[in-house]
């Protein structure tokens, strides 16, 4: 996973450094939508010199290179995804876990251009609740479909 981690940093123009390849190793193996806070709790075992600092600027040059998506689904804390394909978030408004929704991009988008505007990025958030907090509520046992 290293060498992709290498592939996709230098195919985004970014620098290979220690930390990069070890965040964005982390960004392509944990699916998780992570914040600043885990990916440092996750890290900082085997970087003990890593700092939240580092995490969060190198996230955001990640996001600003297109190596990576900055999410805006969760209003108290910066997410972020290692996936950049089309696909759409659901977050839970109970437990507050994020979860990719895929779609077909060209059933929102039929056109690239509408009213003049050139539409290269479409961004589709859902909030409810989840099956897990759903079935909690109900008094249910939690059982999952897939």
């Amino acid at each position: 996973m290293r060498t992709k981690a290498i592939e996709r940093l230098t195919a985004h123009s970014i620098k290979p450094s220690a930390q990069r390849i070890a965040i964005m190793e982390y960004m392509l193996t944990h699916n998780n939508h992570p914040t600043v806070d885990v990916i440092y709790n996750d890290l900082v075992g085997s970087m003990p010199t890593l700092s939240k600092t580092t995490i969060y600027s190198t996230l955001k040059l990640l996001a600003e290179h297109g190596a990576i998506t900055a999410l805006t689904i969760d209003k108290n804390a910066a997410r972020f995804d290692g996936d950049t394909g089309d696909h759409s978030h659901f977050q839970c408004r109970r437990c507050g876990k994020i979860n990719d929704i895929i779609n077909d991009i060209n059933m929102i988008v039929s056109e690239p251009t509408y009213r003049s505007f050139v539409i290269d990025n479409v961004e589709i958030n859902y909030r409810g609740l989840c099956a897990r907090c759903l079935a909690e509520i109900k008094g249910e046992k939690y059982e999952p479909k897939y």
